[in-house]
C-alpha cells in the first residue's frame, strides 16, 4: 500500500477526485497535489496542495522532501486554452522532468502514469481491435496522440533504467460523463456534428467513475505494463450523434480540414489531422487484460456512459 502520494494535474477535475478519493483512504499518510495553477474549487482533507511546475527540474525537490512513494501522472492532457506549443511543453518536457525527479529519489516505489488509446492512431489498415502489444500501422503524428506516444516511450526507457519501480500506463478511452468537459463531450455537444462523408466509425467510450476505479486500482494495486480501459462494447458515430440528440453533417473528406478550422475556432475542438483521422476510422481496443491481470470489469458499457452524459 502507499504511504506518500504525489498527483500531478489536481487542480482539473480527474485529478481533484482522485486525490480526494486517496485522502480518504486513512492508510495513506499523506496526498500532495502538484499543479501549475491553484484549483478552482477547495480540495479535500488532507490533499496538500504545492503549486509547481512538472517542468522545473524543482519538482525533484518536491518528491524527495515529501518522501514521495508513489507518483500519480494526471497532468498530461490535451488543452484548448493553450497554444498547441505549450501544450507539448507541458505534456513531454513536463513528464520529462518528473521521470527525472522520480529516478532521483530512493523513496519512489510505483509510478501510474494517465495515457489514452490514441497511441495507437487511427486509419484503414488498423485491425479489428488493438491489443496492448500491438504495433499500430497508422501511428499519430501531431498534437496529444503524438505527446502521448513519445510520453509511453520515455516511461519506457525509465522502467529499464529502474527497474524496482513498478510502472503501469493506463490507456483510457474517451471518457465521457456528466461533469467532463473534453475534446469529445465538447464536439457531441455542437448543434451540427460534422463527420466525414462515406465513414461509420465504431468508437469506445468510458465512464469517469471508471477512470476513477482504475486509477485508485493501479495506485494502490501492483499492476505493470500498459493496459487498455474502454467500456465493454462499441457504438457506430452515427449511433452516438443520434443518441446525442444532434444533427450529423457529412462533409467531404477533401473539405475536412477547412471545416475542422472554423470548428476549432468556434467550438474550442480540436479537429487537426489526427482527430479526423479518428472520425474516419475510429478505434477500437481489446480490454482482455483489464478485466484478468488487473481485475477490473468496468461498471459502465459504452452505452451506458454515453446514456448518462445524453441524460444530463
Amino acid at each position: 500500500m502507499p504511504s506518500v502520494v504525489l498527483v500531478t494535474g489536481v487542480s482539473q477535475y480527474l485529478g481533484a477526485r482522485v486525490a480526494a478519493e486517496l485522502a480518504a483512504d486513512t492508510t495513506i499518510e499523506r496526498v500532495v497535489g502538484v499543479d501549475t495553477a491553484p484549483p478552482a474549487e477547495k480540495l479535500a482533507d488532507r490533499v496538500e496542495f504545492v503549486r509547481a511546475d512538472i517542468r522545473n527540474p524543482l519538482i525533484a525537490k518536491v518528491v524527495t522532501s515529501a518522501d514521495v512513494d508513489t507518483v500519480l501522472h494526471l497532468s498530461i492532457a490535451a488543452s484548448a486554452a493553450t497554444s498547441r506549443s505549450v501544450a507539448k511543453e507541458m505534456n513531454v518536457i513536463g513528464t520529462m522532468q518528473l521521470l527525472a525527479a522520480c529516478q532521483k529519489s530512493e523513496c519512489v516505489r510505483r509510478l501510474v502514469v494517465k495515457s489514452t488509446t490514441a497511441v495507437y492512431g487511427s486509419g484503414p489498415r488498423d485491425p479489428a481491435v488493438f491489443t496492448e502489444t500491438a504495433d499500430p500501422p497508422s501511428p499519430p503524428r501531431s498534437g496529444f496522440a503524438k505527446d502521448s506516444a513519445e510520453i509511453e516511450g520515455y516511461v519506457r526507457g525509465f522502467g529499464r533504467r529502474r527497474p524496482d519501480i513498478a510502472v503501469a500506463v493506463l490507456r483510457f478511452a474517451n471518457i465521457v460523463s456528466p461533469t467532463v468537459s473534453n475534446q469529445l463531450t465538447r464536439y457531441l455537444s455542437l448543434p451540427v456534428v460534422p463527420t466525414v462523408l462515406g465513414f461509420d466509425p465504431l468508437i469506445q467510450l468510458l465512464h469517469e467513475d471508471d477512470a476513477v476505479s482504475v486509477l485508485l486500482r493501479a495506485t494502490e494495486g501492483d499492476f505493470t505494463g500498459p493496459v487498455n480501459v474502454a467500456g465493454a462494447g462499441v457504438l457506430a458515430l452515427s449511433q452516438v450523434i443520434r443518441r446525442t440528440g444532434r444533427v450529423a453533417l457529412p462533409v467531404p473528406a477533401p473539405a475536412a480540414g477547412v471545416v475542422g478550422r472554423i470548428v476549432r475556432q468556434v467550438g474550442r475542438i480540436d479537429l487537426s489531422p489526427d482527430p479526423t483521422r479518428f472520425v474516419n476510422f475510429g478505434r477500437v481496443v481489446d480490454t482482455t487484460r483489464l478485466r484478468t491481470e488487473f481485475g477490473y470489469v468496468p461498471r459502465f458499457s459504452t452505452a451506458e456512459a454515453l446514456a448518462e452524459f445524453v441524460d444530463a
